[in-house]
């Protein structure tokens, strides 16, 4: 009897010819107990409130609708340390309240002298902070586990960053290297529950490894100390497992003139006719101790994209439609103006109607994916798809870029629904699935201005070096020889000691005094960290000296412990001499 001819109606779902994987880097620098308003805290809590609160809506809605952005999602460690913290955690609902307040007595204002359009506005930001307070409350002021709900459902995947944002290339000793690295993958299992298969290196910074002297002397003008062959970033990387990082795109396509998401882009490049940025690459080096199959792997940023999106005046955001970010109504601080125009005034900035500019943002993501297919348009294919690579700051997304989440989720239901060929994924997906392009050597650089190492070493920020150098070796000798561990009290002092100089190596100082952002808080935070660790030096050397502190020494220790209380399980054994991680 012949067999009757299948009848199946079940649809094959045809294999894209092309990703887009996004890559959204969550970082602040440490602020807890160090300052309120207009520096410290009000970061942290801004922050949450219009840039990850919302983001984990929109997940949500995502989640709900059965769709996935798949995206990357950095959450540097230090600030999971902040997230987690009970400063902030008891903080944030006030904040919240505060806000919600505000609103109100806003919308009083605004409807006493007729302003009904501003009052709209105002019950808009009564709402947007209400479902913030209720959110927050539902999660039991966990914020970290909501995310983490998303990577365990493949919805999308948390990487790692450098443990406090040190700048890699700059860093003066291997062991401040591996510290950063290792302590960063510690604090990434102990908050998301598993080992990070990738990580954001501060500034998209990369070095390979060579000989290296010392760029800055002290203040005498004496050597810091003999140049070194030291490790590149891809050694410390491979050592802790870590199997993919970002670079910018100069640094694969060795072209010029080089791009920062920092500065506006004058002129966008034309995409090159093949595959070189839209594909990962093994990143050559010694690798020593280790198989080069075990290599880590390096993906481009793409420039084109990337302008659209980061852009006040040429991208998305600088659109007349949407929120304008620096016209404030106090003391709430409230928003009820829109961009307008380019340059335009401030004192003539119109009235902003959210329900315009969401309907705004469907255009918006219609016209990104056009241009992520255009730009790969010569290399598409299903047999081995090319990648674009969009990296971005995370705190883009809401509190610069009111509308940016709600963006990301428009190109997220438009490349589900309409996918054109092209398919959003993660890094690791499309590594699970497709080969690297092969190896490459890689020179210095950063998505700095300029490429280089500019931003954080200048004439303003090189006084910082000078510091952070000395603290690192010293560092290094106190921990190689042990002692620290024979007491609590040793253990103490040095654990602290390290702390400090994690946050002395915060590539943000040298970012925000050289930008002029907040110059005086920087400055204030890096002498205040150094100062902290010049007291913790002094102990360590009595200790030494008489084997016990006094009354007085050990209660400054305890307010520095409280004030700067993160990373609980470090370990100073990372910055003995030689120390690395073992690959497993």
């Amino acid at each position: 009897m012949t067999a009757p001819e299948s009848t199946s109606t079940e649809l094959v779902t045809p294999s894209p010819s092309g990703y887009l994987t996004f890559t959204l880097h969550a970082h602040l620098p440490y602020v807890v107990n160090h300052g309120t308003w207009p520096h410290g805290m009000e970061w942290l809590l801004e922050a949450a409130a219009e840039t990850y609160l919302p983001l984990l809506r929109m997940l949500g809605r995502l989640e709900r609708d059965g769709i996935a952005l798949h995206c990357n999602l950095n959450l540097s460690p230090i600030l999971l340390e902040q997230l987690s913290h009970p400063v902030f955690v008891a903080e944030f609902p006030h904040y919240l309240e505060r806000k919600i307040m505000a609103a109100r007595e806003d919308e009083a204002y605004f409807g006493s002298m007729g302003e009904h359009g501003y009052a709209e506005t105002a019950r808009f930001w009564q709402r947007f902070f209400v479902d913030s307070l209720d959110q927050f409350r539902y999660l039991n002021g966990d914020i970290i586990s909501s995310f983490r709900h998303f990577n365990d459902k493949g919805l999308l995947e948390i990487i790692t960053c450098g443990a406090t944002h040190g700048y890699m290339p700059l860093l003066g000793t291997d062991e401040s290297l591996r510290a950063q690295v290792r302590m960063a993958v510690k604090t990434h299992e102990r908050h998301i529950g598993q080992h990070p298969k990738g990580i954001w290196a501060p500034e998209c910074g990369y070095r390979p490894s060579g000989f290296w002297n010392y760029p800055v002397s002290n203040a005498d003008g004496s050597p810091i100390a003999p140049g070194f062959e030291r490790i590149g970033v891809e050694q410390a990387l491979s050592e802790s497992a870590l199997d993919f990082f970002f670079v910018d795109t100069h640094l694969v396509e060795d072209s010029a003139p080089v791009r920062s998401p920092y500065l506006p882009a004058k002129k966008v490049p034309a995409a090159s006719g093949d595959r070189k940025l839209y594909q990962p690459y093994f990143v050559d080096g010694p690798y020593e101790g280790l198989d080069k199959r075990d290599a880590a792997t390096v993906f481009a940023r793409d420039p084109q994209t990337g302008v659209q999106v980061w852009s006040g005046d040429s991208g998305y955001p600088g659109d007349s439609n949407y929120l304008d970010f620096h016209k404030k109504r106090w003391p709430g601080g409230h928003r009820y103006w829109r961009v307008t125009g380019h340059g335009v005034d401030m004192a003539d900035k119109q009235p902003y109607d959210p329900h315009v500019a969401a309907e705004r943002v469907k255009e918006h993501a219609a016209h990104f994916v056009c241009l992520v297919r255009d730009a790969m348009k010569e290399c598409l294919s299903t047999e081995k798809p090319p990648i674009l690579c969009s990296p971005f700051d995370a705190e883009l997304f809401g509190h610069w870029w009111f509308e940016g989440p709600l963006w990301l989720e428009a190109v997220a239901r438009l490349l589900h629904e309409k996918p054109e060929g092209l398919e959003l994924t993660s890094c690791s997906s499309y590594l699970e699935k497709y080969p690297r392009a092969g190896f490459i050597a890689m020179s210095e650089g950063s998505w700095g201005a300029e490429g280089g190492n500019q931003v954080w070493l200048n004439p303003d920020t090189s006084w910082t070096y000078a510091h952070i150098y000395a603290a690192e070796l010293f560092t290094r000798e106190v921990c190689s020889k042990g002692e620290w561990e024979a007491t609590e009290l040793g253990q103490r002092v040095v654990k602290q000691m390290c702390r400090e100089l994690m946050l002395l190596e915060s590539s943000d100082w040298q970012f925000l005094i050289t930008t002029g952002a907040a110059r005086d808080y920087a400055e204030m935070r890096f002498n205040t960290h150094n100062g902290q660790f010049n007291e913790l030096k002094e102990f360590w050397q009595v200790l030494e000296t008489t084997g016990s502190l006094s009354a007085e020494q050990q209660e400054r220790l305890g307010e520095i412990e409280l004030r700067d209380s993160i990373f609980a399980d470090i370990d100073p054994g990372f910055w003995a001499s030689g120390a690395r991680a073992v690959r497993e």
